[in-house]
């Protein structure tokens, strides 16, 4: 397969969106070992999963919680919610916030409608969300039940479902309390998981749920023929990984992995020290044996990382780990572990598609001359330049571009959101999917692409056309005055 150079991330205005984007330098001429999480690395699963996670757990609501029938008439919004919203768990709103905690205005929704912005602003005596409020290192309020971010791509049926109660509520001027409708909806999901209800309804038609492998495959049999160690480690549950494992690679599949851990309970898994290994046979039984080595072929359950690293000696940066969930995933790693981090963002392919039409590259063009036309503008204040710096500040709204709730998953407005900060501090490169990986060879070094800081910018080349943006932006501006 034709290997991906320096030069072929961006074509012209174009982004390839099987390109590994890079936000630490890295070299794959490091790594020894290379581990994978399954749901959302190695198993990729069609919109029917979500389908079945809203359903089932809105069911759950009526009958074992007891909420109104009249739900049932509810159904899955594909395109109603993005990863890396915030949830404030008391006032029952669903928002988009910033790298910097503020809110993005016209991306707070009470049930399926938005609030509007002066009522956004009053609630919150602005858009700033103070840090003791925010969600803490693994997504979780830090201040009681107050603001949840949702990371995992499992988590947007649970928005939906939380979006739709709200709504029927509000329909109906029945009167109930947020923090219980958020504890009864975060258990009914919850149930569908634990209770092995989604499991077996994949395991039942996998065709359905799954979307087949080849690249998966591909990918792990590259390594495994270049002589890389590989091992797993998931959340989910033997059968449900053994079953989807052989659909994607085949029956033999456990014979790639030098090692194989299940049921982990991450991020538990990285620091809990007092859950040792258990070793799981074909048929699921647990073992009760002390476990002094982890032997190839063999299914382990729950476990420790410290452990794991003392029984195999797997250390610091020659180790690259993949998953999708930045804080459950990929945070501990790197942070207190220096293994390398890959994140698997399937977003990227449907966002870089929309990047690469001609409209976006036009708007975004001329969104960069804006800003810098507005800073220029400001020093008039005549009404006649301070209404057209108003109208302009109005112009930067790319939301639509993407999903029409929330926009971009990684942006807000000309910020980064507060998801994609986590991204560009937690993971060494990430990219769509793992079969990325298939364009680079293994001695491949990525490395971050140099940006400006912002007092670097105004002299800051433009590469395409070899001229400095200031220049640009300053004849622009006085252009605007006559």
């Amino acid at each position: 397969m034709k290997q991906i150079n320096q030069f072929s991330v961006i074509s012209g205005n174009s982004v390839n969106p099987d390109t590994i984007f890079a936000n630490n330098e890295m070299s794959l001429r490091d790594i020894e070992i290379y581990g994978f999480d399954y749901d959302y690395t190695l198993a990729f699963y069609s919109r029917h999963l979500h389908t079945l996670i809203f359903n089932i757990a809105r069911d759950i609501l009526i009958t074992k919680h007891r909420y109104p029938e009249g739900l049932r008439k509810y159904e899955y919004i594909p395109d109603f919610a993005v990863r890396g919203l915030h949830y404030d768990v008391q006032k029952a709103l669903l928002m988009k916030i910033d790298a910097f905690h503020y809110i993005q205005l016209g991306t707070v929704y009470r049930g399926l409608h938005p609030v509007p912005d002066e009522e956004v602003i009053a609630m919150y005596e602005g858009c700033h969300i103070p840090l003791e409020i925010m969600s803490d290192f693994y997504g979780k309020s830090s201040h009681g039940l107050s603001m949840k971010q949702f990371m995992d791509i499992f988590s947007l049926p649970e928005m939906t479902l939380l979006s739709c109660v709200n709504d029927f509520f509000m329909k109906h001027n029945i009167d109930y309390e947020p923090v219980h409708l958020y504890k009864d909806v975060k258990e009914a999901i919850r149930d569908v998981h634990v209770k092995g209800i989604m499991y077996r309804a994949v395991e039942a038609d996998i065709e359905k749920y799954i979307c087949y492998g080849e690249q998966s495959h591909a990918v792990l049999k590259k390594l495994s023929a270049l002589g890389k160690k590989m091992f797993l480690i998931t959340n989910s549950p033997f059968d449900f990984v053994n079953r989807g494992m052989s659909y994607i690679v085949g029956e033999d599949w456990r014979d790639l992995f030098d090692v194989v851990i299940v049921q982990a309970d991450k991020p538990g898994f990285f620091n809990d020290r007092r859950k040792p290994f258990r070793r799981v046979t074909d048929k699921g039984a647990l073992l009760w044996d002390r476990i002094h080595r982890l032997d190839k072929g063999q299914i382990y359950k729950q476990g420790n990382l410290y452990e794991f690293l003392r029984l195999t000696g797997w250390r610091g940066s020659k180790v690259l780990y993949f998953g999708d969930h930045i804080y459950s995933d990929l945070a501990d790693l790197t942070l207190k572990h220096g293994w390398r981090t890959g994140a698997i963002i399937p977003e990227l392919r449907k966002e870089i598609k929309i990047m690469n039409t001609e409209e976006y590259v036009q708007m975004m063009t001329w969104l960069q001359a804006l800003s810098g036309l507005i800073e220029q503008m400001q020093v008039h204040r005549d009404p006649a330049s301070e209404a057209v710096v108003d109208e302009w500040i109005k112009e930067r709204e790319t939301k639509n571009f993407f999903n029409a709730q929330f926009g971009s998953l990684f942006r807000t407005y000309h910020n980064p959101t507060y998801f994609s900060r986590r991204l560009s501090r937690f993971a060494d490169i990430y990219m769509a999917s793992i079969s990325c990986l298939l364009n680079y060879d293994l001695q491949h070094t990525f490395f971050p692409r140099r940006t400006p800081l912002q007092h670097e910018s105004p002299f800051w080349p433009d590469l395409c056309n070899g001229f400095s943006h200031f220049f640009f932006l300053r004849h622009a501006a006085r252009a605007c005055l006559f």
